[in-house]
């Protein structure tokens, strides 16, 4: 039980940042435009305690999992909208500012977090564009097409010289539809049709290839075989059972296909290579052989400077909303599945782990989540700050306000809705985590 208590800690902290900055983002702005802000509460339901400042209610209410800043007249009907003070008594565009303020947060906050860690740790990607297929699971949709191990992706659909990223998004978005991928082997270029197949466990599509990349140990458990035999964390991995290992996916397959007979493997260390053979025992509760080693992609790192971790910065954040946003469209479209949604089980499970892994990690972790919060307020979805701001787009291109009905028949059908998502997310996400069958 206690992993599940250190999930839930680790989640109320990091959503608790999240909520803190979104909120601020709403207050600021609603101050600014002297709108009166009667609570800022963090959670929902009853009030558990707090203090008033001004003629603000600071509390923090009964259920942790979010927030909200309650603006005078900010609901229709309510009471206080002829008070010259309320929000629904300002300018239309100071009212979409304001709505807006609260995800423009969670985007600064992103950013300034990604810059901060690119100014201590900046990721000198080995992947560059025209990746390399360093493994082919067997049997896989790639190796029924023809794929190999060597082969250079030079072009997949439309996309010329992709990344390695961009073949993983085509991959996962494609579910059993054929993709047209284009490679180079010895020095020849050949055509071949990919179609990844469904994977139910996670929604997505799935092909079965991984690209070339040199292999570290990232972790090794303690009391497991390898431990026993002396790897370490750090370890590069040349080969394993004689076969070069050219991709984290081949070190599984082949500790599986050993089935317990010693694995002899070939690291380096420090500048010098050495060898071990390693027996795999085999873990009940995993139902696979193992040998406790945690593999990752060997990465070189470098600090950048402010105006290079800023830049870069704009740059990664850019390119995961952009995954975002094709996502959400690959699900409107059915290409991929509402399972590949992940919710607050898995946001805790991960939020845990990267706290183990160290500052950097959760950090990290957090500014992915910020932007993922504030690309889901910014849908246009009643109720939540995007449907605000279309809302009011409305109303400034039919210069005059929606009716009453009109308003109160929309926040509804948003709180249906969105308490319909908020419960498929959490069936997926513990179906996700029970065992198939």
């Amino acid at each position: 039980m206690v992993p599940f208590f250190q999930s839930i800690w680790w989640l109320l902290v990091l959503i608790g940042v999240m909520i803190l900055i979104h909120e601020l983002g709403h207050f600021w702005a609603a101050r600014y435009f002297d709108v009166r802000v009667d609570a800022f509460s963090f959670g929902f339901g009853p009030r558990l305690f707090g203090y008033r400042r001004g003629e603000t209610d600071f509390r923090f209410s009964l259920i942790p999992f979010g927030g909200y800043v309650k603006m005078a007249g900010e609901q229709p009907g309510d009471d206080s909208a002829s008070d010259p003070r309320s929000f629904l008594a300002k300018p239309r565009w100071q009212r979409l500012i304001i709505a807006f303020a609260g995800p423009f947060m969670n985007i600064v906050l992103a950013v300034a977090v990604v810059t901060g860690m690119f100014m201590v740790r900046f990721p000198k990607e080995p992947d560059s564009a025209d990746p390399v297929i360093g493994y082919v699971v067997p049997g896989s949709a790639a190796a029924l097409a023809g794929v190999q191990p060597g082969d250079q992706v030079v072009q997949i659909d439309d996309k010329s010289h992709p990344t390695w990223y961009d073949v993983q998004f085509r991959e996962v978005s494609s579910a059993n539809r054929a993709m047209s991928v284009q490679v180079r082997r010895n020095g020849e270029r050949l055509r071949l049709s990919v179609t990844p197949v469904y994977d139910q466990h996670r929604g997505v599509g799935f092909a079965g290839w991984d690209h070339q990349v040199d292999v570290e140990v990232k972790s090794v458990i303690p009391g497991y075989a390898a431990d026993q035999a002396g790897l370490r964390a750090g370890d590069i991995l040349l080969s394993v059972n004689g076969q070069p290992l050219r991709s984290t996916a081949g070190l599984p397959e082949a500790i599986r296909n050993s089935n317990g007979a010693p694995v002899p493997i070939v690291y380096k260390r420090g500048g010098q290579t050495g060898s071990l053979s390693i027996v795999p025992r085999f873990a009940e509760d995993e139902k696979r052989w193992m040998i406790g080693v945690l593999p990752e992609e060997r990465m070189e790192f470098t600090a950048l400077s402010f105006p290079d971790a800023l830049r870069e910065s704009f740059r990664e954040n850019a390119r995961y909303a952009t995954i975002i946003f094709q996502m959400l469209k690959g699900i409107v479209e059915r290409r991929m599945s509402p399972r590949s949604l992940s919710g607050p089980v898995q946001l805790a499970d991960a939020a845990r782990q990267a706290a183990q892994e160290g500052p950097m990690a959760f950090v990290g972790l957090m500014a992915m989540v910020s932007l993922n919060l504030a690309v889901f307020n910014l849908l246009p979805i009643p109720i939540l700050d995007g449907g605000v701001i279309l809302m009011l787009l409305v109303e400034m291109l039919m210069r005059r306000d929606l009716s009453m009905q009109v308003k109160e028949a929309v926040l509804k059908l948003g709180f249906v809705f969105l308490m319909v998502v908020v419960a498929f997310v959490l069936y997926s996400d513990i179906s996700k985590i029970l065992p198939p069958g």
